[in-house]
């Protein structure tokens, strides 16, 4: 019985699955963003954050470390220049998975697995919604506000000119074509 066995082979045998997910992180932390079935995602998701919150620590011994699981000194470097420093301050939580639907061939679910501090639309959206209380109580109790009229601003007065359009005459294809057989045979 395999109960309580949540790790998630792949259908794969060990080695292959190391390096499956070896060349799968390297390529997040390359790219920033891959697109991948949704199982592979959750297991790259696995993976992936442990060498991301050792990556914090910029030490010889962390940086080898790293380098045994990814075997790619490019992602090294990379990982350690730029995703540790938008990283350093955040408690976990460095990737974000979003789903696309399903793939044509073979119907599996597909998504994207992105770092989160890379992804410049969704932080816009994030830092736009202002958290807010609404509540349906204190309107039907509240005293009435004497309205008061705001001051309209003066705005600088801007001289209009008049312009006078002239009619364009209309000519038709044909009438254009003959004309240009005309210049033509000036020529």
């Amino acid at each position: 019985m395999r109960h309580r066995k949540k790790f998630n082979h792949l259908g794969r045998k060990s080695a292959h699955r190391q390096a499956m997910l070896s060349n799968m992180a390297a390529s997040l932390i390359l790219h920033k963003r891959i697109k991948t079935t949704v199982q592979k995602a959750k297991a790259l998701r696995v993976y992936v954050e442990p060498i991301i919150n050792r990556s914090k620590d910029n030490a010889t011994h962390s940086r080898r470390i790293v380098f045994s699981y990814l075997q790619n000194k490019e992602a090294v470097m990379e990982l350690y220049r730029t995703v540790a420093d938008k990283v350093a301050d955040r408690p976990g939580g460095y990737t974000r998975i979003l789903k696309m639907g399903n793939r044509l061939g073979d119907n599996a679910e597909m998504c994207y697995i992105e770092l989160v501090d890379f992804n410049e639309n969704m932080l816009k959206t994030e830092t736009k919604k202002a958290a807010t209380r609404r509540s349906r109580r204190g309107s039907s109790t509240s005293k009435p506000v004497a309205a008061v009229a705001p001051k309209a601003e003066e705005t600088p007065k801007v001289e209009e000119k008049t312009v006078i359009e002239e009619p364009v005459a209309e000519t038709t294809p044909q009438e254009e074509i003959s004309v240009i057989e005309e210049e033509k045979t000036e020529e």
